[in-house]
Formats: structure tokens, C-alpha cells, sequence
């Protein structure tokens, strides 16, 4: 065979530019399976997006301009992590906690990976709660998350560009003993403008950048027991973390009436009482000073709880509105104090809470939360209950938001900003 200087070279470069691409294809395809290769700042939702898809193959819920989206993962517990009114460089509107879901190892007692729309199971404290097992002292030390809200992967049933469908069996025990067998299954949709107007009943600018998510959350007793009083029973808690700051309030309507006759406005003595330089009352209004530098928690009973609250970030420009149900009627709710109770069901429908630093100087945030919950439910073998908490952002100009805000709420941007 005779040897051609020629066609070795051109075999050769033919060969380089093969190499050439399959090592770029390669490249890009681990780009794309850790996320976008573009950078975006922190606490954008660009940074959030691809942070979390280095560990999780998320969904993203989206309208047609890109402008509203929603994080939603199936395997951090069916968590709707954060969202954006401004696409991905906009701002990122919930709580992540970065450091935790980097690390690989899992924590003890809580393992809290963040999201602004996540499910949990009540009661926390009392003689039925799902936090500690039968016969130990109520304390923190034997204070433990259930691993199917805490740590276990959820099903992905179903997503498409504006919902997605998940679910989890599950089996927990409460304090007293009780083991309760059911089925959680949770859907999160994008809301559009006419949710805006059947929910809040407000039409908004078009200078106004928002978006909001609806989440339906249903449990099904899918044991052989009825779920009673005598034994314990669940309840769903929903909870929103979102970043705080030092000009940051969250807005909390309330019932105003005879404390004799509906209790008092509100339950302030969870994590030690909160003092008047954080909660003011006004005008059947709560405004509750959310800086992440104080850990406290304040909640509402019945008598006294509407179905919305809400926060606004001064320094952000960013109003928050966070709808849940309450049915009609009496209605009983599980109780969530430590340690056991007199009264197990008489507990609170929402509550607010904000992080600090505990005894040991530690944090786990610091972070925010508005909270709701269904009430009790006693449900016999099939039975369910169905909890909705919805969430709403909105950004522009003061003046849009204080309209937003006084229809919404019942005050506007400049009482909440007079609050502290």
C-alpha cells in the first residue's frame, strides 16, 4: 500500500473536528443537566432555577411572556420552592436554604430546605402531635419531623406548562399512639387574571409585574380506623418561608369583636412573648415586624381569622398576599402548643412567625412564614379534607400596590410602612 502525506492530513483533521464535537456535545449536555450555563445574580430567580436543578429535575410553571414562573419540586416533598413576577432576573420571592441542599448529609430534627408553599401535618405539640413519639418528655431534643414531609421524595403524577399533580402515601404515629394511614395528594397551578378577580376580586395595572400559584392540598384516610377525638387526629398545615428585612411587615386582618364573647385577637406566647416594639394593633389590623432577628410566633383562632394575610417588603417594593380557606360554621382546629393540652382542638387557623437566633446563638434562617390550616380532620376510612393556600406577588409603583393592598387587605402602603 502506498502512503499518501495528503490524505493522512486530511484523515487527521477530519478525525480533530469528530473529537472536536462530541467532547462539546458532551459538554452541553452536562451543562444541561446542571442547569443553564448563563449566569444570573444571587437572589435572582435565574440564580434559584439553576442552583436547583443541579439537584433536583425541578418543574417550572410558566406564562406565556416568562414573566411569572414557579419552581416546583416533586422530590423535595412537593414544595413549590420560589417564584418570579419578572422573569429570571427578576427577583427570587422565596426562601431557599442554599447551604442545606448542598450538603448530602440529612440533619436530625428538621430538615429545612426553604419553599414558600410547602406541606406539613399538624398538630406539632400536645398529646397529638406527629412530632413526637408515644412516651417521651415534649422537648426539643425529642422533637423529629416525619420523613414523609421532612426528607422522602414525592410522586410526579402529572405537570404541564401551568400545573403540576403530586402525591405521597404515608403512615405516622401521634403522641398518644395512633397510627394514621393516608394518602396526600397536591395540586399547583398557575393563577391567571381571572383568579385575580375571583379570588381577590382586584383587576391590576398593566404596569404592575405579579404572578400567583394556587395549591388545592387533599388527605385521604386510606386506613381501616375512623380518625376521632378519643385518639388524635391530623390536620393540614401549610406553610410560605419567604427572606425577611429590616423594613419588611407582614399584614395580618382580623375580626374584631368582644374578647369575652371570640377570645382574644391573637395567640403571642408561642416562643416567648412578643413584644410591642414588633405587633401592633390597629383598626381590626395586625402588623407584625418580620426581620429575621427575633424568633417569634403569633397565631389566629376562629373567632378571629379572615382568610388572607399578607406582607410587604419596603425596601424590595414587593407586596405578598397569601389566601387560604376557612370553612363555614364551627369548626374545630388541632392544637399545636407544647406540651399537652386541656383543650386539644381548639387551635389556630393561621399563624405568622419570624426567625432568630436560638439560646445557642444558631439559625436556621433566617427566614419568614405565613401559615394556615384545615381544620381537624375527622375522617372515616375513605373520607378527606381539602386545604387550599394560594399565593400572590406583585411589584410597581406605590401607588398600584397601595390600591392592591387597600382592597386586599384593608390598608394601604403607607399605614403599613407607618407601622415600625
Amino acid at each position: 500500500m502506498t502512503f499518501h502525506p495528503f490524505n493522512f492530513v486530511i484523515n487527521r483533521i477530519v478525525f480533530m473536528l469528530i473529537l472536536a464535537t462530541f467532547i462539546s456535545s458532551c459538554s452541553s449536555s452536562k451543562t444541561g443537566n446542571s442547569g443553564s450555563s448563563e449566569k444570573f445574580r444571587k437572589g435572582s430567580f435565574g440564580y434559584d432555577l439553576n442552583f436547583l436543578k443541579q439537584k433536583d429535575d425541578v418543574v417550572v410553571l410558566k406564562n406565556k411572556s416568562g414573566n411569572a414562573q414557579v419552581i416546583v419540586s416533586a422530590k423535595y416533598q412537593g414544595k413549590a420552592f420560589t417564584s418570579t413576577c419578572e422573569g429570571l432576573n427578576g427577583k427570587s420571592l422565596g426562601w431557599i436554604n442554599y447551604d442545606l441542599i448542598s450538603k448530602d448529609t440529612l440533619l436530625e430534627h428538621m430538615n429545612a430546605y426553604g419553599s414558600e408553599n410547602r406541606l406539613w401535618i399538624g398538630p406539632e405539640g400536645g398529646q397529638f402531635s406527629v412530632f413526637f413519639k408515644p412516651g417521651g418528655q415534649m422537648n426539643f431534643d425529642n422533637w423529629f419531623t416525619p420523613a414523609s414531609i421532612d426528607t422522602e421524595p414525592w410522586d410526579l403524577v402529572s405537570s404541564s406548562e401551568n400545573s403540576a399533580v403530586m402525591s405521597k402515601d404515608m403512615q405516622i404515629r401521634n403522641y398518644y399512639g395512633t397510627t394514621f394511614d393516608l394518602m396526600v395528594d397536591r395540586e399547583i397551578k398557575l393563577a391567571d387574571k381571572e383568579d385575580l378577580s375571583d379570588l381577590l376580586g382586584i383587576d391590576v395595572s398593566e404596569d404592575v409585574n405579579w404572578v400567583g400559584y394556587l395549591s388545592e392540598n387533599i388527605i385521604t384516610n386510606t386506613g381501616k380506623k375512623e380518625w376521632i377525638r378519643e385518639t388524635g387526629t391530623i390536620s393540614i398545615w401549610m406553610l410560605s418561608m419567604f427572606t425577611p428585612g429590616q423594613n419588611t411587615t407582614v399584614v395580618i386582618p382580623f375580626l374584631e369583636g368582644d374578647v369575652a364573647k371570640i377570645g382574644p385577637v391573637a395567640t403571642t406566647t408561642y416562643f416567648g412573648e412578643i413584644t410591642p416594639e414588633r405587633i401592633k394593633y390597629e383598626d381590626g389590623v395586625i402588623y407584625f415586624k418580620v426581620d429575621g432577628k427575633k424568633r417569634r410566633k403569633l397565631g389566629l383562632a376562629p373567632g378571629r381569622a379572615k382568610p388572607v394575610a399578607g406582607s410587604y417588603d419596603e425596601d424590595s417594593r414587593v407586596l405578598t398576599i397569601v389566601q387560604y380557606t376557612i370553612p363555614p360554621g364551627i369548626v374545630e382546629y388541632v392544637n399545636q402548643l407544647w406540651p399537652e393540652q386541656e383543650e386539644p382542638f381548639i387551635g389556630d387557623v393561621m399563624n405568622a412567625y419570624n426567625d432568630g437566633p436560638l439560646d445557642d446563638g444558631s439559625q436556621m434562617g433566617p427566614f419568614y412564614e405565613i401559615e394556615s390550616s384545615s381544620p381537624a380532620a375527622f375522617l372515616a376510612p375513605g373520607g378527606k379534607i381539602i386545604h387550599k393556600h394560594n399565593i400572590f406577588h406583585f411589584t410597581g409603583s406605590e401607588s398600584d400596590l397601595s390600591k392592591i393592598a387597600k382592597s386586599v387587605l384593608g390598608v394601604d402602603i403607607a399605614e403599613i410602612r407607618a407601622a415600625f
